[in-house]
């Protein structure tokens, strides 16, 4: 059996399955019955989903396919961080990871972050991922499909264990498969799903600014968070190629937009790079944020091969989020996960690549 030509059934929303087993002149019930069992208990195969006759399950497969990604590398770190490698239905291969929190005062947080695409067009230069260029879009079932396989893998030693935050951060850029992203997001929010709040789910972008804007429209619910990088055109042409389309200019309109619309604070990441983590550039950033609705996150580069760039020291890092501070914005560096393995974006796969050349 083809199973290319078949329906993945993690891309069907509850509504689909029930349209599609009406189809089939099945209750409308079985619709329901699927998408838990599918979205929320994150099967593996057909068989798993006990409360289905065999002649049901039978003529439900004949359209629609029923499999997880395939898990080709797991490394885990020493700190917990679990990085996948996945294999796609049609070969291409995706990453994602996953980062645990310990919290004191309530529940753990359990944070996956997602790849949106095969590869990736923008060509960060700090990015293992867009090394090799945007090979194709991954669909809504592939990118929730990212969550329910790791959830389904974690379960077998802890039952209860469930995904509770979302970053899109992971191979490609977000904004760029907009429509599949925003079916994901509905996917995993879904209340017979994996329910995940859409206040726990944060879109990371390279700055498409007219996708901004939509998405204050279309969800202003989820979270967002802006690579800036630089607040110098020049230097940020260099480092984020998308901004000779979307330059600052434009791309601070359509923040201040968002905000307006949506009365919810950016994050804007900045990579720290060894010797240009500078007081000029902290000033530059305080200068460009002021005013913003706006939280700062400094991110320490993972040195990735191929692109010279390496992690500043912890002086520089604290100097530059002090300058930031003094100039009254909020400021985290990011919680450092996953350093000892390749977790960085796109090295397990690019790794995985150059080994097979």
């Amino acid at each position: 059996m083809n199973t290319m030509r078949r329906m993945d059934c993690r891309d069907l929303n509850q509504e689909e399955l029930i349209r599609y087993c009406l189809d089939l002149s099945m209750p409308k019930f079985r619709g329901r019955q699927i998408f838990q069992w599918v979205q929320q208990k994150a099967v593996q195969n057909w068989e798993e989903i006990t409360n289905i006759s065999a002649n049901d399950r039978q003529k439900l497969q004949e359209g629609l396919r029923l499999e997880p990604l395939q898990k080709i590398k797991e490394q885990i770190s020493r700190d917990g961080t679990r990085k996948f490698l996945f294999r796609c239905a049609d070969g291409e291969t995706l990453e994602c990871v996953l980062m645990d929190y310990e919290r004191k005062k309530n529940r753990d947080r359990h944070t996956v972050c997602v790849s949106t695409q095969i590869g990736c067009a923008v060509g960060c230069a700090f990015c293992a991922t867009g090394l090799g260029g945007l090979r194709r879009n991954l669909s809504p079932g592939e990118i929730v499909g990212q969550v329910l396989d790791i959830t389904y893998a974690m379960r077998q030693s802890d039952p209860d264990f469930q995904v509770t935050n979302i970053v899109f951060m992971g191979m490609g850029e977000p904004l760029l498969n907009y429509e599949n992203v925003l079916k994901a997001i509905q996917l995993l929010n879904h209340q017979d799903g994996q329910g995940i709040g859409m206040r726990r789910m944060t879109i990371s972008t390279s700055g498409v600014a007219p996708k901004i804007r939509q998405l204050a429209r279309d969800n202003d619910q989820v979270g967002l968070a802006v690579s800036l990088h630089s607040a110098n055109n020049l230097k940020r042409d260099q480092l984020i190629p998308m901004n000779r389309r979307y330059p600052l200019e434009e791309l601070m309109d359509a923040c201040a937009e968002y905000t307006s619309l949506t009365k919810r604070r950016i994050t804007f990441e900045i990579a720290l790079i060894a010797g240009e983590a500078t007081k000029e550039a902290a000033e530059e950033v305080g200068r460009l944020l002021k005013g913003q609705l706006a939280h700062v996150n400094l991110i320490p580069v993972n040195p990735v091969p191929g692109t010279g760039m390496n992690r500043p020291t912890g002086e520089e890092i604290q100097r530059f989020a002090q300058i930031l501070e003094n100039m009254g914005l909020p400021v985290s560096v990011r919680e450092e996960k996953g350093t000892d393995i390749d977790a960085a974006c796109g090295q397990l796969r690019r790794q995985m690549e150059c080994e097979q050349q």
